[in-house]
């Protein structure tokens, strides 16, 4: 099996939030490891060392080696719980992974051929619907991601996950359940944008025409008032 990063980790025996809280202050973090017909242990991991990898797209998506002492265990990252308010990690839980079962996995989609495509030469503009997908595979067939060429894409043309090239061996979950869900779509620049300008002059020149109002009105002589002159006049008879 094929394995692309290494992951250090030490058993731990003493659980709970005060063991956990130890733990992170000694800068580690909890983690448990789960599956594969045997009972979960509790792990505490390098949390420095944790953050570089967990920087990596491809740390979620591949076979991790896990090494505790002498032991190896091929596992997959399940779930990454960090903190709220702080650039640090809380807990995570990982799965092991055995040569001959399935796994479910998450992994990226890359598009590419943006450029070359018709619709987007025609002026349409690309809509990433999603950016992942979960498969089941053997381990042996995991792929590290999922590649969306666009190259031939017209305007107005949507993909979706059943038009996603697949290797062998490979399946989409969410079409094992009959969904097909849309990926990314090519099309024209929504209406209201391309209205937007428009829109902005007309309420422009609306602005304009009700500032005018009250000035023009104010310049005009209230109905039965005389001009200036004939009111000197008036006043010297």
């Amino acid at each position: 099996m094929k394995t692309a990063f290494e992951l250090a980790a030490e058993f731990r025996d003493a659980q709970g939030k005060g063991a956990s809280r130890r733990l992170r202050h000694e800068n580690k973090v909890p983690a448990i490891l789960y599956g594969g017909h045997r009972e979960p242990r509790a792990l505490a991991l390098d949390h420095t060392k944790l953050m570089l990898l967990l920087d990596n797209e491809r740390f979620y998506s591949t076979i991790i080696n896990l090494k505790v002492g002498e032991l190896n265990q091929a596992a997959i990252l399940k779930d990454v719980q960090r903190h709220p308010a702080k650039n640090a990690i809380v807990h995570i839980d990982l799965q092991r992974v055995l040569d001959d079962e399935k796994i479910r996995i998450t992994i990226p989609l890359h598009f590419k051929g943006e450029a070359a495509s018709p619709g987007v030469k025609k002026g349409g503009v690309v809509s990433h619907l999603r950016n992942d997908v979960e498969l089941s595979c053997l381990p042996k067939d995991l792929p590290e991601f999922i590649e969306v060429d666009l190259a031939g894409v017209e305007l107005n043309q949507m993909l979706y996950l059943a038009d996603l090239p697949l290797p062998a061996g490979v399946e989409i979950l969410e079409l094992t359940h009959g969904r097909n869900s849309p990926v990314v779509s090519i099309h024209h620049a929504r209406a209201e944008e391309a209205e937007t300008p428009a829109a902005e002059a007309a309420a422009a020149a609306t602005t304009t025409t009700t500032a005018a109002a009250p000035a023009a009105a104010a310049a005009k002589p209230a109905a039965g008032a005389k001009p200036a002159a004939e009111a000197k006049k008036d006043a010297k008879k």
